[in-house]
């Protein structure tokens, strides 16, 4: 896995040894990131499940100013770590050890310019974060990306890669 465009572009990303981790697909980053390109700017971005922390990391890379990452597994912080360390970031970024769902909860309202949301596939835990960002909107935009059997309420834009969707909200 690696930085697909910017600053970082071509870099080479560690990743969990956890097979259980479902890092986004290249091509799956490159069409999020190209999608907010024009808001990456100066933005503050959280990672939520934050695996090797690829989509933080991308959007820093394309010029976003700092990201924060939550991740909860041991196996994925470790790369996350790694990846942050192989870019020499920690100083434009934060890790927080913690279970995605309760700390996005804890936030208040346009806490981050952009949120990236990658959870288990076919897990609940997106449709509560979806819930709780409709309620707290702790982000101008929150995109997921989910399984395109996984149905979720219309975003503002869905684009769709093989089995992987992405689904776009922003802030009324």
């Amino acid at each position: 896995m690696r930085i697909v465009a910017g600053k970082f572009a071509g870099r080479t990303l560690t990743s969990p040894q956890d097979q259980r981790v479902r890092p986004t697909a290249e091509p799956v980053r490159a069409g999020l990131l190209d999608l907010l390109a024009g808001e990456l700017r100066d933005a503050r971005i959280l990672d939520l499940f934050a695996g090797t922390g690829a989509l933080g990391l991308e959007a820093i890379s394309r010029g976003a100013h700092r990201a924060d990452f939550v991740e909860l597994r041991p196996d994925s912080l470790h790369a996350l770590r790694a990846n942050v360390a192989l870019l020499r970031l920690r100083e434009r970024t934060r890790i927080f050890k913690r279970d995605a769902l309760p700390f996005a909860a804890s936030l208040p309202a346009d806490s981050y310019d952009i949120a990236f949301a990658d959870p288990p596939y076919n897990s609940r835990m997106l449709d509560r974060l979806i819930e709780g960002w409709q309620a707290t909107p702790f982000a101008r935009v929150l995109a997921v990306e989910h399984a395109r059997a996984h149905k979720l309420p219309a975003g503002a834009h869905t684009r769709a890669y093989d089995d992987s969707v992405i689904t776009v909200y922003r802030r009324p």
